[in-house]
Parts: structure tokens; C-alpha cells; sequence
């Protein structure tokens, strides 16, 4: 496995690939790798013959206030990591090799970003899309893995590339969770170990709106509370948002008629986590 800092080495390692007739496998990440970047790693090695990660902390997809400064960067545990589950080629650019200079571009996909973590997070999403089609433009990969996890991006990311016809293969990978439930993020590191054990109520909230589903509930409103009112029985939580909406929109329903999304974004302290499950009628 190499590891590159330039668009130019990328896309000449990739060509390589190609002319031997392999397929290009890419996930995109901000590295700070866990086991649930590793099950993205695996699937790319599985599905793919070249993998290829890109580890870059995007500065587009931060507010203000956010955490950009403090976001945790080790390239070389990273890099090891990727090695370890079949990855080729480790893409590391600097801020200055993504943006040259000031960015007059942006791409924006409105109609799945007005609501979750869109309201919350003014810009996010404009930034995520942008970096990524970037990303996509440079290594010009068959497929690319994102996480269930993070069920609003991935959203974004196939509305982008079907709006976008851009020729690439969106592959989602489920959320991988500790042993008590909590969706791996890593973000997770921030956690207190007080707000560590709080966070399980995320997962533990979840799954029995889940059960409440598979039991005929289909009052979308009665969720919606059911689903708060389990997060607010732990005292270091703070809600951002506990909904149901359509599992393809992303618009709040008022009735369960078709596949929906439980989703979920808690603060324990500073760190917002966010979380959640899909239903299927």
C-alpha cells in the first residue's frame, strides 16, 4: 500500500489500476479510522480489485463552531489500519491541494438537506456534496461505500451522483456498533466515561420504537414522542432531534404507510452523536 498527498499521483496510481483492468473501489473519509471505517474498507476489498481511501479532514463541512481544530489526525495509525484491510492506496492531501484557492463552486442538493441534521447544521451538507465530488472527479472510482450510519449523507451522495450523472456505484455498508449498542463514531472519543454510558440510551431508544413498529404502531407522532421521551429519561442527554420520516425523502410523516427512518442527534456534553434505524413495511 502507498500513500500519496497529490491529485496528479492519484489519478496516475488509479490509471495504472485501470490499464491492469481492475475496478476501482473509494471510500471517502476524515480519517480518525474505527471498526465501522474498517467495514467499508472490507466491503471496498470485497467488492472492488484497487482500493482506494481518502483521508482528509474537509474544513467545508464544519460551522463555525464546530470541531474542526480539535478533530482527532493520526495518518500513520490511519494508514496501517487501511493496510490491514486490503486497501492499495491512501489519498492525504492538504487543505491547499484541495483548495487551491478560494472555492467560487459549491454544489448544493436541496431536497434532502432542509431537514435532520441539515437544520442544525447550516452548510454541512453544501460542503459534503462539494468535497465529495471532488473526490469522485480525482480517483473517478466504479464504486464508492459509505455508511448507514451516517443515513443523511448517503442519501445526499445518491441524489448527487443520479442528479449529477456521475458514473459511479453508491454502496451502502450497515452500522457497526459496540457490544452495548452505541453506533461507532469517532466522535465517540470525546465522550466522558459518565457521557460514554449515557450515549447507549441512543441505541436502547431506538430499538424499541423499532419494536413498537413490529408491534403495528403507525402514528408517527406517537413515535416521535415515545422515541423523546426515552432519550430525556437520561439526564446528560440533550435532544437535537428524535424523528420519523421517510426512509427516501427524508421528509417527516404523519403515518407509517411505507418505509420510514427513525433517526436521532443527542449532545452529551459537547459532542452531538448522531444515530439511527430503518424500518421496512
Amino acid at each position: 500500500m502507498e500513500i500519496v498527498h497529490t491529485i496528479a499521483e492519484v489519478r496516475q496510481h488509479v490509471a495504472q489500476a485501470r490499464q491492469a483492468g481492475k475496478t476501482i473501489g473509494f471510500v471517502p473519509t476524515m480519517g480518525a479510522l474505527h471498526v465501522g471505517h474498517g467495514a467499508l474498507v472490507e466491503a471496498a476489498s470485497k467488492g472492488s480489485d484497487y482500493v482506494v481511501v481518502s483521508i482528509f479532514v474537509n474544513p467545508l463541512q464544519f460551522g463555525p463552531s464546530e470541531d474542526l481544530e480539535r478533530y482527532p489526525r493520526n495518518l500513520e495509525a490511519d494508514a496501517q489500519f487501511c493496510a490491514e484491510r486490503g486497501a492499495h492506496l491512501i489519498f492525504a492531501p492538504s487543505n491547499k491541494e484541495m483548495y487551491p484557492r478560494e472555492m467560487a463552486t459549491s454544489v448544493t442538493v436541496d431536497a434532502l438537506t432542509n431537514t435532520l441534521c441539515g437544520v442544525s447544521r447550516p452548510g454541512h451538507f453544501r460542503g459534503v456534496a462539494t468535497v465529495v465530488t471532488k473526490l469522485f472527479n480525482i480517483v473517478q472510482p466504479d464504486f464508492a461505500y459509505f455508511g448507514q450510519k451516517d443515513a443523511q449523507q448517503l442519501a445526499v451522495i445518491r441524489r448527487m451522483v443520479a442528479d449529477l450523472n456521475i458514473p459511479v456505484q453508491v454502496e451502502s455498508v450497515p452500522t457497526v456498533r459496540e457490544a452495548d449498542g452505541l453506533a461507532l463514531s469517532s466522535r465517540n472519543a470525546y465522550l466522558s466515561p459518565a457521557e460514554r454510558r449515557a450515549a447507549v440510551v441512543l441505541y436502547q431508544a431506538l430499538q424499541a420504537a423499532m419494536a413498537r413498529l413490529a408491534a403495528g404502531e403507525r402514528n408517527a407522532d406517537a413515535l416521535r414522542d415515545f422515541l423523546r421521551e426515552a432519550i430525556s429519561r437520561e439526564p446528560l442527554a440533550r435532544i437535537d432531534y428524535a424523528e420519523v420520516v421517510d426512509a427516501e425523502s427524508l421528509q417527516p410523516v404523519s403515518s407509517v404507510e411505507r418505509d420510514v427512518l427513525l433517526a436521532v442527534a443527542v449532545f452529551f456534553g459537547k459532542t452531538r452523536l448522531i444515530d439511527n434505524m430503518l424500518f421496512t413495511m
